[in-house]
């Protein structure tokens, strides 16, 4: 999303000028300066401060991401990462070569999710540990990303996505499944309900985490600044990216070492943060081609899919964060507001990345409404009970304020 790329951007940035004078130092400390001694004779002199300086800025340059995560994310009590089960990979109507893994009970009900842009299907490893127990989830790379290969550079788009999305749902053989997407994957499913309307009565449902309607840049903070800046330097600078692939991706490693990455999408989420996730975010962010992501910041910044929901007659549950700064509370309101059949929730103190910050929460109202969209597929979990335990929405982090019921 174009926030977080630009503030990724500037660190990036400083994380190379810091490079740069350790580099400086370093050849400055050898190269010395040449003064006469008391004989008259050449000496190279060099000043140590130089040496150390130069080695401190190198060592910051390649370990900084240690200090950065201690400082900056909560300790784990149970960590995240981006470690995945047994997957297959699936042919799409698309062309495309999907990656795919299913998890639980084969006649649980099924839930498809779709991750957000830059990252992966490990980006739903809480909700996997979650929710296999009770649930048939079908977990999916989109193309280009993770294990998932692009028929071509058409393939990133959201329609190429919602076409991928809609040969999946077959997977779910006669039973109809959820659709669960965060941030581009619920304008994923948004997509879908708007070009494939046969599909909308072999859905139960919908769950759009973190998500939009429209344009992103529309609705996140700095909208009108950013708005302006798109067909004069985002989108420009989208393309020269996809040019220059190679040494962008180089200086986005350089900037992951440093921990500058992890300063930038630090700003993506809220206060319940911990080490291993904001480690896991980044790094699928680092690792999945710039190229890529490029191609699809440039087709989330010509799409639009409002009232989508409108007309589809599905149950939708729409879930915010009420510090979300990339797709803020008021898109979910809006798009809650135009779904036939919306329910809301927006978490408090939570940012973009909420279904890994506050996994608790999350997990549990999805949980919750497949339940109640699928409660004889669900096997013998009763409608009284909290699919994650005894204790509805315990959670392994602390909490001043109680998650909303």
């Amino acid at each position: 999303m174009a926030v977080l790329s630009l503030i990724r951007l500037f660190t990036t940035l400083l994380s190379l000028a810091i490079l740069a004078a350790a580099g400086y130092f370093l050849w400055s400390w050898y190269s010395g300066d040449l003064v006469r001694d008391a004989a008259g004779e050449l000496q190279r002199q060099r000043d140590d401060w130089r040496l150390w300086l130069g080695l401190g800025l190198a060592a910051w340059s390649l370990l900084g991401r240690f200090v950065v995560l201690a400082l900056f994310a909560r300790p784990d009590r149970r960590p995240t990462g981006p470690r995945r089960g047994e997957g297959e990979l699936v042919q799409s109507p698309t062309g495309s070569s999907l990656y795919v893994e299913t998890h639980g009970p084969v006649g649980g009900a099924p839930v498809i999710f779709t991750h957000g842009w830059g990252m992966d299907s490990t980006f739903w490893r809480y909700a996997r540990e979650d929710l296999d127990q009770r649930f048939r989830l079908i977990l999916w790379d989109l193309p280009g990303l993770g294990k998932s290969k692009p028929a071509g550079p058409d393939a990133i788009s959201l329609e190429a996505f919602a076409t991928d999305l809609a040969g999946l749902v077959e997977l779910a053989g006669q039973q109809r499944p959820v659709l669960v997407g965060h941030s581009i994957g619920g304008m994923t499913i948004q997509t879908l309900l708007r070009d494939h309307p046969h599909l909308r009565r072999r859905l139960a449902g919908v769950v759009l985490l973190n998500t939009t309607y429209t344009n992103p840049l529309n609705t996140m903070v700095l909208a009108r600044m950013l708005r302006a800046l798109q067909r004069p330097l985002l989108e420009p600078a989208s393309y020269l990216t996809i040019l220059l692939q190679p040494l962008v991706w180089l200086s986005k490693w350089q900037s992951y070492l440093s921990g500058s990455a992890h300063l930038a999408h630090r700003a993506g989420f809220g206060r319940f943060v911990t080490r291993s996730q904001l480690e896991h975010a980044t790094l699928l962010a680092t690792r999945n081609p710039p190229a890529v992501q490029a191609r699809g910041d440039l087709a989330m910044f010509h799409w639009d899919a409002t009232g989508a929901l409108r007309d589809a007659q599905v149950p939708a549950l729409v879930i915010g964060g009420e510090a979300d700064i990339v797709t803020k509370p008021e898109a979910s309101r809006v798009i809650a507001d135009e779904a036939s059949q919306g329910k809301l929730h927006i978490v408090p103190q939570v940012n973009h990345m909420g279904p890994l910050e506050r996994y608790d929460v999350y997990d549990q109202l999805i949980a919750d409404f497949v339940l109640e969209q699928q409660p004889v597929a669900s096997g013998d979990l009763r409608p009284d009970a909290s699919p994650l335990g005894s204790t509805p929405y315990a959670s392994d982090e602390r909490s001043d304020r109680p998650p909303p019921r």
